[in-house]
């Protein structure tokens, strides 16, 4: 069952562009590039990081917007221009001392389908293409920018029986 997969998470590794972004670039007239982050993707890595889970970037591009991004969560490992993700991740799965069932990768393009074979669970997006849908697991119900990164987190906290938890703090807040 998918949640008893969830529940031995200990590190997300996720994609950026069509992951956390819509898969959008714009670029202003200085040359400069911009990208569309959603805010609830955030909070759900956030709440992730801080119950303990890892979470981490590869991506295919390079971007400063993503360094600024990642270090606004507080994500302290981003890897970028990585062009065999599949070598990388299990580079970093073995450094850390993880198994493959510990993890979980999140992809929307074709360049994620290598890394899905080091993943517990493999996560497309809902707008993946077809061939990263069918690699994948589960299939968020949310597009990529779109809370599809937050649709998971609480997906992977819900399982470790966090959610409750996490709910009681932010209702204590407002008392």
């Amino acid at each position: 069952m998918l949640e008893e997969r969830a529940a031995k998470v200990k590190l997300l590794i996720l994609d950026v562009d069509g992951v956390m972004t819509d898969g959008s670039i714009i670029i202003n007239d200085h040359g400069e590039e911009l990208k569309r982050f959603n805010v609830k993707d955030g909070l759900g890595i956030r709440l992730l990081m801080e119950s303990g889970i890892d979470v981490l970037i590869i991506s295919g591009r390079k971007s400063k917007t993503v360094e600024h991004r990642a270090r606004d969560l507080g994500i302290r490992e981003i890897y970028q221009g990585v062009k065999h993700k599949e070598s990388l991740c299990v580079e970093l799965i073995g450094r850390k001392g993880l198994k493959k069932d510990q993890v979980c990768c999140m992809g929307d393009d074709l360049p994620d389908i290598p890394m899905f074979k080091q993943a517990g669970i493999s996560v497309s997006v809902a707008d993946a293409a077809v061939e990263v849908r069918d690699a994948a697991v589960f299939v968020t119900n949310s597009k990529g920018g779109n809370g599809a990164v937050r649709e998971l987190s609480e997906f992977i906290l819900k399982s470790q029986g966090k959610w409750q938890e996490i709910l009681s703090r932010f209702k204590e807040q407002g008392k």
